[in-house]
């Protein structure tokens, strides 16, 4: 991640942190590097997408070890240092770390690369029926985050694998980006995985009877399970129930790629010059170009960065005052996509105003300074 990229993933983790802290999620860091002795508790040392250290030092345990490409087996040993009654439960914690996983698949970049961001929460729970209710809950907090990041994401039904039989959920945006099949009613909010769809219906919703079945493809950018006690029972983690009873934990785990939503919103807003950020993640959200080299357009341009740099903090304002040519200048704040752009030049001076464009819109105009401090509230 360059600094501009940077700045925008900082920002996507700053919405999902607000919004996981909101369903009394507790951030924590875990390690990437994983003692294999936990991975053998889940069995799971022998999953083909682990990267391992000391695969040639059998007889040195100590120095065999994974890197973490999920971290269910870690916080269920942490959870037995902190969980021992029901008063203990409920309880969430996430952390947002990068993951490594040996992908077969790596394609597309940042959206599946085998060094990912993850922000992977988990949840545990007395029974069932509070883990159902937590589960709703999450997957409120979800539709929330993708929401105020400007993504119209379907939640989509889709297998359990080796952790439930129940359905598990995923979260797509459905783009010709996306690796996925997605299928989903035009009328409601049904959809589902292709690998666990079925067409019994004659292409007919099967939820609401009355839309029709469309198909298309899908980035999947978040995803959620009921885990139930399978590492529960593999880590031995119990609680005192009211009247003393030995009772085991029944678990969740929420997942959100912040690196590969930030490249699905590359794919939802470009055009042919570059990015259309949004401005809730906009690296910064006012571009200010200066156009020229005089000593007077030098001190407009000072007055104007002073005036938006008060308005929306100096962090979110970027001054372009290089020596570069106009058509860099112009090419690169295209590029760069910032919501807002200024021009100072020695003809907005000598009409007295500013240029300002929107990057969603084609053309420019013409406003005084004090339109600016009404523009940027």
């Amino acid at each position: 991640m360059l600094p501009l990229g940077f700045r925008v993933l900082n920002k996507i983790n700053q919405v999902i942190r607000e919004e996981m802290n909101a369903v009394c999620g507790e951030e924590l860091l875990m390690p990437a590097l994983v003692h294999k002795k936990y991975w053998e508790q889940s069995k799971r040392w022998d999953v083909d997408i682990i990267y391992k250290t000391g695969e040639n030092l059998k007889d040195l345990r100590d120095l065999q070890y994974g890197l973490g490409w999920t971290h269910e087996e870690v916080i269920s040993s942490i959870a037995k240092h902190f969980i021992s009654s029901y008063k203990d439960l409920p309880k969430a914690v996430y952390q947002i770390q990068m993951k490594f996983r040996a992908e077969p698949r790596a394609q597309a970049g940042i959206l599946r690369g085998r060094e990912f961001l993850m922000k992977d929460l988990y949840s545990f729970h007395a029974d069932k029926k509070d883990l159902d209710a937590y589960y709703e809950k999450v997957i409120g907090a979800y539709k929330k985050i993708f929401s105020r990041l400007c993504l119209k994401a379907k939640v989509v039904e889709a297998s359990g694998g080796a952790f439930t039989k129940e359905y598990t959920h995923e979260f797509q945006v459905l783009n010709p980006a996306g690796e996925d099949t997605v299928y989903y009613c035009d009328s409601c909010d049904w959809a589902q995985n292709k690998e666990i769809f079925q067409d019994g219906h004659g292409g007919k919703c099967p939820n609401c009877k009355k839309g029709n079945i469309k198909m298309d493809h899908g980035i999947e950018i978040g995803n959620i399970f009921k885990l139930g006690t399978k590492f529960s029972d593999a880590f031995n983690l119990f609680y005192l129930d009211k009247k003393g009873d030995r009772q085991i934990v029944i678990m969740g785990s929420y997942g959100i790629g912040p690196t590969r939503v930030l490249g699905t919103l590359v794919e939802e807003y470009n055009d042919e010059k570059g990015i259309l950020w949004p401005e809730i993640i906009a690296p910064f959200r006012v571009h200010l170009v200066v156009l020229g080299d005089s000593e007077k357009v030098r001190k407009e341009a000072e007055k104007v960065y002073k005036i938006a740099a008060g308005l929306v903090g100096e962090s979110e304002v970027l001054y372009d005052e290089r020596t570069a040519s106009p058509g860099e200048k112009l090419n690169d704040a295209d590029l760069i996509g910032a919501p807002l752009r200024l021009i100072v030049s020695e003809k907005t001076i000598k009409e007295k105003k500013i240029e300002v464009k929107k990057r969603s819109e084609k053309s420019a105009k013409l406003i005084s300074i004090t339109q600016l401090g009404k523009l940027l509230k």
